[in-house]
């Protein structure tokens, strides 16, 4: 696949002029989660001198975060799927999905579990230092974790179609129509720059959903407040193998396998 993407990356900067490096972007996140892997390991824990200071709340934010989507403490495995990998087809290919969830979301449960662990360490050592480097490391895998999960739930094979009910009110009432939600979901989704995500978050304070987008694999909740409803994956290897370079078509047509369905029961639990 690697020599396919830089045929059709050859063809396309003779045919343009324009010379890309696409294949660099679609490996960026196993290069990120690698680099993780490292980072985790090489944190050292102190000889059992306790330290002064403040954990890091984001590590109880991130982790309580994914506690309550997933029921996993301090102990993590990847999810099953509800559906094959090539169900989505024709929106996103079978060899998308597979490599997605069982190589990339796996390699942020990998490293979760290994900073959770460490973490736990730190803790018996009373190292506040080497808690809260591991603070990174647990925001970017629990967040590469809890996104991803949310995600898969996110999309069915008999998906798409319009939302119905109270949340097809809400949206109406927040945006002005379905299809000015859309507008700006999809603009945003695309904008984000260098790698993402774009979310439909309920707004607990303000009770209105807004549309908001993270950086990396920041989780919405823990980093904005908001409660994560929708989610669209916005890191390259996300599309790149289908869609070569053309985001903003990826974000509109992965419209078209959205479970609504479950983004309504996600919204009613979060106006609880």
């Amino acid at each position: 696949m690697d020599s396919y993407v830089a045929a059709l990356e050859a063809k396309l900067a003779e045919a343009t002029g324009i010379k890309i490096n696409q294949m660099a972007n679609a490996a960026s996140e196993g290069a990120a989660i690698s680099e993780q892997t490292d980072f985790i390991k090489n944190i050292v824990i102190s000889d059992g001198k306790a330290q002064a200071g403040i954990r890091n709340p984001l590590i109880a934010k991130v982790l309580g975060s994914i506690k309550a989507e997933t029921g996993q403490d301090l102990k993590y495995e990847l999810p099953k799927l509800g559906y094959e990998y090539g169900q989505l087809e024709p929106t996103i290919c079978e060899e998308i999905m597979r490599i997605h969830h069982s190589k990339h979301h796996n390699g942020y449960v990998t490293n979760l579990n290994a900073a959770v662990e460490k973490l736990a360490a730190a803790e018996r050592a009373g190292d506040v230092n080497a808690m809260n480097q591991l603070s990174e490391a647990i925001n970017f895998n629990g967040g590469g974790h809890i996104n991803h999960t949310i995600f898969w739930t996110n999309m069915a094979p008999n998906g798409g179609g319009l939302p119905t009910g109270e949340l097809a009110d809400q949206i109406n009432t927040d945006f002005g129509s379905f299809e000015a939600f859309k507008k700006e979901m999809c603009a945003k989704s695309a904008a984000v720059k260098g790698s993402g995500w774009g979310w439909l978050g309920w707004n607990k304070t303000a009770s209105k959903l807004q549309v908001a987008t993270c950086q990396n694999q920041d989780p919405l909740e823990a980093t904005t407040g908001l409660i994560p409803l929708l989610g669209i994956d916005v890191w390259e290897h996300a599309y790149y193998i289908q869609y070569k370079n053309l985001r903003a078509q990826y974000v509109e047509k992965i419209f078209d396998v959205f479970n609504w369905n479950n983004v309504a029961e996600r919204f009613a639990k979060a106006k609880k």
